[in-house]
């Protein structure tokens, strides 16, 4: 592959903006590269997405609530010479995922592959035990195929993509649809259901998705997922303290105004409270439809076309009750599945008969409610603020028939016996700085998608890169995680000692 484009003359001294986890994964790259490192926060600690609420002694992730891919954080601590167990704690979650059905039943998700035939045999027989195994097989192909070549790398252009391993993924059945991938090895729709519901996280319906993207439901269903003790904010506090330590300036509190052109190269970003700080270059990781026209003054015609992943609407609740057939991560399937994403995504319409995720924390880790105590936080996928809905008017109301929504679904008892509660609309995320209230961000279309998602490394600046769910490689705490890599390696270059550690 031909050599990536990397900033020109002198990078001493760069400016992240955002300590979220593509700017401090960002940051820890560059500070163990012997970069002088200013991280700009403008709320009151790390984090972004990945926040931390505190209501009356409960403890609730604002963002992200699923954790996969440790090695990526292991990776971006070992920058610096630091270890995760010296970090993290690590809890695994088993099952990955519960899923509760229309009919009654109930399928879990193990990230043992025994375990999940075993799971699979159970619910639907050996045939479908089988192809479950196949499955598995085709996913890991696609990660392997996938990380290496497409996700894990920097792009400047379609002719940066490798044409072996584009064959390749045609080969595996990629660019098919995800729905009917599945399909050619499962036939229960249960499971179908659950190795493609990932792809809400993608912004699409699995039905319209390319199977490249069921690489997500590998992460999860098959890598496995875990939970840091302290919640997923545990995450961030990590990564900073670790930046931190290696001498990463972290400023707290300091918003950005806009960041200072010279030509066409950034030569200072102004801070809120009139502060002009030099910099060398400047990785940016404020959601980049918004950040562009806010931070450098120009809005190009492509960011006008952008299509957005849909938003959501999050419950945070916090009560004595608790449910003893819950999991940590727990899915409840509404009956009209194909009709969720035609009210959400191609219509703009609220669903009529919502599909849930609802995590309960407290299950793993009692620490983050107090004694006796449980933590509920409720997604429900809704438009984002693209669509004409009201959600001052309408939100209150909505909030009521989620509630009677979940009583239904197995949570009696729960509205009444509520302590503290937080709920979230795509307006109330569009208030934060996301565009479109969606922070899913950009939906993942093939022309939204590796080189043809807008750039971290935009033609027409010399010395501005851009990392987090909005530019490559997506959506996702491990996608944001490779981002800030793939942001720092425009700046430093790219480290052939990483891939050959984790790729050959």
């Amino acid at each position: 592959m031909a050599a990536v484009r990397t900033v020109p003359s002198r990078t001493d001294h760069v400016v992240v903006v955002g300590a979220g986890l593509a700017g401090l994964s960002a940051a820890l790259r560059l500070v163990g590269t012997g970069r002088q490192v200013t991280v700009l926060e403008r709320a009151g600690g790390p984090g972004g997405r990945a926040g931390r609420l505190s209501l009356d002694g409960y403890e609730f992730d604002t963002g992200p609530t699923v954790f996969t891919m440790p090695e990526l954080v292991a990776d971006a601590l070992d920058c610096v010479g630091e270890e995760l167990t010296d970090w993290l704690d690590l809890q695994p979650v088993r099952p990955a995922y519960r899923g509760f059905f229309a009919d009654g039943s109930t399928v879990d998700v193990h990230a043992d592959v025994e375990a999940m035939a075993a799971e699979v045999e159970r619910v639907a027989g050996g045939r479908e035990a089988a192809g479950y195994l196949r499955f598995v097989e085709f996913v890991t192909d696609l990660y392997r195929v996938e990380m290496r070549h497409f996700i894990d790398r920097n792009l400047d252009s379609p002719l940066s993509l490798s044409a072996s391993a584009l064959g390749r993924l045609a080969a595996l059945g990629g660019l098919r649809g995800w729905a009917a991938k599945v399909g050619e090895y499962l036939h229960d729709e249960r499971l179908r259901r659950l190795f493609s519901f990932q792809a809400m996280y993608a912004g699409l319906s699995p039905y319209d998705a390319r199977a490249l993207y069921a690489v997500i439901a590998y992460m999860d269903s098959v890598a496995g997922v875990l939970a840091p003790v302290g919640g997923m904010h545990a995450l961030p506090q990590a990564l900073a303290g670790a930046a931190d330590k290696h001498g990463v300036d972290l400023r707290y509190g300091c918003a950005v105004e806009r960041i200072e052109l010279t030509g066409r190269r950034a030569s200072a970003v102004l801070t809120a409270d009139g502060e002009r700080i030099p910099a060398d270059a400047v990785v940016v990781t404020a959601d980049l439809p918004t950040a562009w026209p806010a931070l450098l003054g120009c809005e190009p015609k492509r960011l006008r076309r952008l299509r957005f992943a849909p938003s959501c609407v999050v419950f945070q609740l916090g009560s004595a009750r608790s449910y003893d057939r819950l999991a940590h991560h727990n899915i409840h399937f509404g009956s009209a599945w194909r009709q969720t994403f035609r009210d959400v995504i191609d219509r703009g319409r609220l669903m009529r008969d919502p599909s849930l995720l609802v995590t309960n924390a407290t299950r793993t880790d009692p620490t983050l409610a107090p004694a006796g105590r449980h933590t509920y936080h409720v997604l429900a996928p809704a438009p984002h603020t693209g669509w004409d809905i009201d959600w001052a008017a309408i939100g209150p109301r909505y909030r009521d028939e989620l509630m009677s929504t979940l009583e239904v679904r197995g949570y009696a008892g729960l509205a009444d016996d509520i302590e503290v509660e937080r709920f979230i609309t795509p307006a109330d995320w569009a208030a934060t700085g996301l565009a479109e209230g969606a922070p899913f961000s950009l939906a993942h279309t093939l022309a939204q998608t590796g080189p043809f998602r807008p750039r971290n490394y935009p033609r027409g600046w010399d010395n501005v890169v851009f990392a987090g769910s909005a530019t490559t490689p997506g959506v996702g705490v491990p996608m944001v995680l490779v981002s800030g890599r793939l942001a720092a390696e425009r700046v430093t270059g790219p480290d052939p000692a990483y891939r050959s550690r984790a790729w050959l």
